[in-house]
């Protein structure tokens, strides 16, 4: 039902932003010809679609709150409505829905490069990348509930110890690959310690401060790392000594993170249900109460900087291979930021929200390059819907729930 005050508050919505937008919409200087043109129409665009929006966003709302205030519906109702409007992670857990699923995704990945231009390959290299640092920093954020806004400098480790490693010593990016993953570990844990006792703003002020540290050095310190100008000619993935072209080494590099995007989801998978995944979460939902269970969680916190730091260390080497070419300019707080949308964008301690996140969050300026002027102001209206109707994210994580059902006794006969 129309609300006559929500149109009065969007009418005025209007108006103020008419009146705040009309030096910049509707005049127009032209210093050649001493001129001033006024461009009306505008202004009645801008005024019309403020008000459709604000009036459709108070409806949103208005509908939010009533569904909120609900708590009683007829069981049959409420049984076709979540049958209709199931939530796309109890889809994806019903193992009829899951499994064809994984298998057509996984088919649908391995015959791309057979299917499309080897740039959407590489484009697609890009997301598996994203969702890789997606996966880690879900670790730290999403199960740990540590808010870190330096994890860039992580993927700027992995990087620049497989770039400096190739520069001046000739080591091949195999080798580097498990000495980037130690290097992020061991960057993660020397985050972790001063930060032990922080939690929230104040984690989160220390971390992007770390992170642009590491920046900062990477940036100005010459003879280590070569400055602003970065390194180049940085050796591809080796394949048995095989001599490979440009496009045969992006596809196989297309491929290898095929398979560490799969290692990763397994491990974090595993991690997530073991006795620190649960250790993890448990401080996530309430530090004190955790420690008074027993949890050590100064070895929960560490581990989980420890972890997460790995995949971002692991993803740093194959991304300077893949680059052929760094800089400190790749690894920016803007970096931290896109990984951090990421994670809560698809749901945080949601691995496949993470997954959908990563292919959102990469694909969407990409196909929205056309509207480069708009792009960006339209991925942001479409975070704060998110965040405002589904704060969980896409596939937002359920907590697990124990029941124990009492066994029937038998009926004794005398």
């Amino acid at each position: 039902m129309i609300n006559i005050g929500e149109i009065k508050k969007s009418l005025l919505s209007a108006l103020w932003f008419m009146l705040l937008t009309f030096p910049i919409m509707v005049i127009r200087v032209n210093t050649i010809d001493h001129t001033i043109q006024w461009r009306w129409e505008r202004l009645v665009w801008v005024g019309g679609a403020v008000f459709i929006l604000s009036f459709a966003w108070r409806y949103l709302l208005r509908r939010r709150q009533a569904s909120a205030r609900q708590t009683v519906m007829d069981i049959q109702t409420r049984g076709l409505v979540s049958h209709l409007l199931q939530r796309p992670r109890e889809i994806f857990q019903t193992p009829s829905v899951r499994r064809p699923a994984m298998g057509l995704a996984l088919v649908f990945l391995l015959a791309l490069p057979l299917i499309f231009s080897w740039n959407r390959t590489i484009l697609m290299t890009n997301v598996l990348i994203y969702v890789v640092l997606g996966l880690g920093l879900n670790i730290v954020v999403g199960l740990a509930g540590l808010l870190n806004l330096g994890y860039a400098a992580f993927f700027a480790v992995g990087a620049y110890s497989y770039a400096l490693l190739n520069h001046h010593f000739g080591l091949g990016f195999w080798t580097v690959l498990p000495i980037g993953a130690g290097l992020g570990a061991l960057f993660g844990i020397l985050l972790a310690l001063p930060v032990l006792r922080l939690r929230g703003d104040y984690l989160a002020i220390v971390t992007l401060g770390f992170g642009e540290i590491i920046r900062l050095m990477l940036e100005n310190w010459n003879d280590f790392s070569f400055g602003p100008s970065g390194i180049d000619n940085i050796a591809p993935p080796g394949l048995f000594g095989l001599s490979l072209t440009l496009q045969q080494t992006h596809t196989f590099i297309y491929y290898l993170m095929i398979a560490l995007t799969t290692l990763t989801v397994v491990v974090v998978r595993r991690l997530e249900n073991s006795r620190v995944g649960r250790a993890w979460v448990a401080l996530r939902e309430d530090e004190i109460a955790c420690q008074a269970m027993g949890i050590d969680k100064t070895k929960a916190k560490l581990s989980a900087f420890a972890l997460g730091s790995t995949w971002a260390g692991t993803a740093g080497v194959v991304f300077a291979a893949k680059q052929k070419f760094i800089n400190p300019y790749s690894f920016t707080i803007w970096e931290s930021i896109m990984i951090l949308c990421i994670v809560v964008l698809g749901g945080m301690g949601s691995i496949p929200g993470v997954m959908i996140g990563g292919l959102i969050m990469v694909l969407l300026p990409e196909l929205l390059k056309e509207y480069a002027d708009y792009r960006w102001l339209l991925f942001g209206a479409i975070l704060v819907l998110m965040m405002v109707f589904r704060p969980g994210g896409i596939i937002s994580d359920v907590r697990k729930a124990y029941a124990f059902e009492a066994e029937e006794e038998e009926p004794h006969h005398g």
